[in-house]
Order: structure tokens, then C-alpha cells, then sequence
């Protein structure tokens, strides 16, 4: 007589436990709801959803429909106003900018002013300063830092500079060699002895800006030991002195 061999239950047998003594494994039998809330998201029938009537596949549509939503946002900015805010050299400036700034015809050197000043019994430091305002270019109102805005300065008679108090003696101008022990120190006295022109010239380049723009202004300074000078065609002006104590009173 053959042993009785051991059935296991089939996986649908194992979940007829979860319904309402209704076994899965017929066939007759329909979908009952589960005993658990977290089995019955599962087992609830669900309708399918229905193509459209359209011939054209949903894609097409969809695409339809975010070309027409951009379209829309565009007239955020009114017709007449969006070419202030594209970055096209044909459509104008900014209207929006109000900072002006100097163009290339500004600054041109030939349509440049030049001034002249005879250095005859002025005050040294007060001299160059009014020299380097105006080349530099800060007596103007389109004055720009970045920009060279200012003139020309022709100095005549630099010989006849003057100082005060000691400084003829005392006030020392040193240069270097560039080589081991090569450095010279001198007096007012003996540099404007021997280069007077090179005593107005250190002292306004020490107020111009250091750098590029500087060493280009330094160029618009003209200065000559005597009367003379080759720049009549220029036809320079007399150069405006507002300090009234830049003249030595003898």
C-alpha cells in the first residue's frame, strides 16, 4: 500500500485566508475585497482609460499645447517696448542707462585744447597741481577717471620756478643707477642748475595716476628752461589760475 505524499498548498490557497471564506483557487468565484485596508488599494478594480476620438496621437497634442503656453507669456512685455530689452546694436541704445560715457570721438588728441603758463615766480607745488587738473581733464564736466579727457600744458621759463621757505637747500631729489652704490642725491639748487625742466616734470608726474593712463597724460606735458617753444600752431591759451597764492609777491 503506497504512502500518502504531502500536498503544499498553492500560493492562490495561501491567499484565500485573507478573504471572506472564499477560496481563490475556484474558478466560478469572483474577486472579493480583502480583509486588510493594505491589500484592498490593490485588488479594486480600476477602469481603462479611453484613447481620444482625435486621428492625432496625444503626443502631438500635448506638444500643441505648450508652444500655445509660451506663446502666452510673451506678451508680458508690450510690442512697442520689447526692443529695449534685447541686445542688438540695431535697436538703439538703452534708454534705461542714463550714466554717460565718453566715445572715442570725445577724447580725440587733434580736437585736444592746449594751454600755456609761465613759470616765472610761481609756487612749485601749487603750479603743478593746477597743471595736473588740467591734464587730467577734472575741470570738466565730462570728466571720466578711466579716460584721457584732459589737455595739453605747455610751461615755459622753468628755470625761473620758485620754492618756499628752505627748500632750495634743503629739499634733496635722488636718483638710482641701477647699480651697486649708484644712487645720487641732489638740491633744488643744483638739479635746477643743471635740468630745470626735470624739477616741474617729477612734481606733476607724482600727481598723475600710476599706470598706463598715467604714463600716457605725462606725455601731454611740455616743458622748456626758456620763453620759447615750437607749439604756435597750436595755438595755445593761457592757462586759468584761481590760486591767488600761487604767485610769489616780490
Amino acid at each position: 500500500m503506497a504512502a500518502a505524499i504531502p500536498t503544499v498548498p498553492s500560493f492562490s490557497a495561501t491567499l484565500g485566508y485573507f478573504f471572506n471564506d472564499i477560496s481563490l483557487s475556484s474558478p466560478a468565484t469572483a474577486v472579493a475585497l480583502p480583509r486588510t485596508s493594505f491589500l484592498a488599494k490593490f485588488f479594486v478594480p480600476r477602469s481603462k482609460p479611453s484613447l481620444p476620438s482625435s486621428s492625432f496621437p496625444l503626443r502631438h497634442k500635448l506638444s500643441v499645447c505648450c508652444q500655445q503656453q509660451q506663446q502666452q507669456q510673451l506678451p508680458a512685455i508690450p510690442q512697442e517696448q520689447r526692443w529695449m530689452f534685447e541686445e542688438s546694436e540695431i535697436n538703439g541704445p538703452d534708454i534705461w542707462n542714463k550714466t554717460w560715457y565718453p566715445k572715442a570721438a570725445d577724447h580725440i588728441t587733434t580736437k585736444k585744447t592746449w594751454y600755456i603758463i609761465d613759470a616765472t615766480d610761481k609756487i612749485l607745488g601749487r603750479m603743478a597741481s593746477a597743471i595736473a587738473v588740467h591734464i587730467r581733464g577734472k575741470n570738466l564736466a565730462t570728466y571720466t577717471p578711466s579716460v584721457d579727457m584732459g589737455a595739453y600744458v605747455i610751461v615755459i621759463n622753468a628755470e625761473k620756478v620758485a620754492v618756499s621757505g628752505k627748500k632750495r637747500t634743503q629739499k634733496l631729489y635722488r636718483r638710482h643707477s641701477g647699480r651697486p652704490g649708484g644712487l645720487k642725491v641732489e638740491t633744488f639748487d643744483q638739479l635746477q642748475n643743471r635740468i630745470p625742466e626735470r624739477i616741474i616734470e617729477h612734481a606733476v608726474q607724482g600727481m598723475l595716476p600710476k599706470g598706463r593712463l598715467g604714463r600716457a597724460l605725462f606725455t601731454h606735458l611740455k616743458v622748456y628752461e626758456g620763453p620759447d617753444h615750437p607749439h604756435e600752431a597750436q595755438q595755445p591759451i593761457p592757462l586759468p589760475i584761481r590760486d591767488k597764492r600761487m604767485q610769489v609777491d616780490k
